[in-house]
C-alpha cells in the first residue's frame, strides 16, 4: 500500500508533550504556526500539532519512516501505517461520509457534503493526501484536494449549500442547529442513495442523538445504518466530504466579498466591525443576506435585546 503524503492522528496532551520532547532531542527546528501548539521540521519531515483536537499532521518525503519508527512506537504506541485495512477495516468498506462547513461562521452559508467511498477509492484518496479540511490552512490546497476527490474513479458526492437567507429561514422553522443539520445530512444521504442505492452505511461527526437524524430521513434512507462518532473526519470519506464542503464555503465567501467590496471574515470572533460596516453601508435589510441571524453578534450589532429560546416549528420536514 502506498504511503500517504499526509498523516493525521489525534493526540492526548500527554502525547503532545512527549512528541515535543522527542523532536527536541532529535534536533528538529521549531517555528510558530497559526492555530498550532507547535510546528517543527527537520530534513524532509514537517510536523504540526494543531490546537483543535489536538492532532498531529505529518508531511514530507520522510513521512513513512518518521511515522513508522518514531511517532507510532514512541508516542502513539501502535503500529498502523501500512496496516490500515487491518486495523480500520470499516474505513475501506463501502459507505458515505458526511461533513459540513460554515456552521461556526457568522458570515456565509452552511454547506453539507457527502462522499461515497469503497476500498479502492479510499486507497486513492489516502495516497493523494485527503484529510480533514480543518487541518489545511491553504485555500489553494482545499481546492486542489477537492478536484482530486471529484475526479477519483468511482466516487459519488452530493453537496447541499444553504446561503444565509435560506439558512435563516430554515433555522427559524427548525428551532435549533441540530435539527437543521439533521435535515441537511438526511438530504445529502438520500441524494447519494440515488447514485449508490446499495450503500449500507453512512458516517458523520457526532452532532446530535441518532434519533434526530433518523427522524429527518425520508423513506429512501430509513434502512441505511447511521453512525456518528467524535473525530469522524479521521475516516477518509468524511475527510473528503469536509474538503468539498469547505471548498463550497470558501468560494461563496470569496464571491460575496468581491461583490460587496468588503472582505468577509471567517469565524465568529472578529466579525462585528465588518457587520457594522455592512449595516451602515447597506442597511438593516441587507445584513441577513450575508450572515446567520441567530448568532448573538447579529443582535448586538443591530442593538436588539437577547433573543428568547426559539420555538421548534418542525415536527417533520421532507428533504
Amino acid at each position: 500500500m502506498p504511503v500517504p503524503n499526509t498523516y493525521t492522528k489525534p493526540l492526548t496532551m500527554e502525547q503532545v508533550r512527549k512528541l515535543r520532547g522527542i523532536l527536541e532531542q532529535r534536533g528538529f527546528t521549531f517555528e510558530k504556526k497559526e492555530w498550532a501548539i507547535f510546528a517543527a521540521k527537520k530534513d524532509s519531515v514537517n510536523v504540526v500539532v494543531y490546537e483543535k483536537g489536538p492532532k498531529v499532521v505529518v508531511q514530507g518525503r520522510g513521512l513513512g519512516e518518521f511515522v513508522e519508527f518514531i511517532l507510532e512506537p514512541e508516542v502513539l504506541g501502535v503500529a498502523e501505517l501500512g496496516y490500515e485495512e487491518v486495523t480500520q477495516p470499516e474505513m475501506y468498506a463501502p459507505h458515505f461520509g458526511i461533513d459540513e462547513s460554515g456552521k461556526g461562521d457568522f458570515f456565509g452559508p452552511l454547506v453539507i457534503a457527502g462522499v461515497y467511498t469503497d476500498a479502492e477509492i479510499a486507497r486513492e484518496l489516502i495516497a493523494a493526501g485527503v484529510q480533514d479540511s480543518k487541518a489545511i490552512g491553504s485555500d489553494a490546497k482545499i481546492r486542489s484536494l477537492a478536484e482530486v476527490v471529484r475526479s477519483t474513479p468511482g466516487v459519488a458526492y452530493e453537496i447541499v449549500s444553504l446561503g444565509p437567507e435560506r439558512y435563516n429561514h430554515l433555522y427559524g422553522e427548525a428551532g435549533n442547529l441540530n435539527r437543521l443539520l439533521a435535515w441537511g445530512h438526511s438530504t445529502v444521504i438520500e441524494q447519494l442513495l440515488k447514485q449508490r442505492p446499495d450503500c449500507p452505511r453512512a458516517l458523520s461527526d457526532q452532532f446530535a442523538h441518532e434519533s434526530v437524524l433518523k427522524k429527518a430521513l425520508g423513506p429512501g434512507g430509513k434502512k441505511i445504518q447511521l453512525d456518528q462518532r467524535t473525530k469522524g473526519e479521521s475516516d477518509v470519506a468524511v475527510a473528503a466530504a469536509s474538503i468539498l464542503a469547505r471548498e463550497r464555503f470558501i468560494d461563496w465567501m470569496a464571491e460575496a466579498s468581491a461583490r460587496l467590496g468588503i472582505a468577509l471574515p471567517r469565524g465568529a470572533t472578529i466579525v462585528k466591525p465588518v457587520a457594522k460596516q455592512i449595516l451602515a453601508a447597506r442597511g438593516v435589510d441587507f445584513l441577513p443576506r450575508v450572515c446567520k441571524v441567530h448568532f448573538k453578534t447579529y443582535r448586538e450589532v443591530m442593538g436588539l435585546p437577547p433573543l428568547d429560546k426559539p420555538v421548534n416549528r418542525w415536527t417533520k420536514r421532507k428533504a
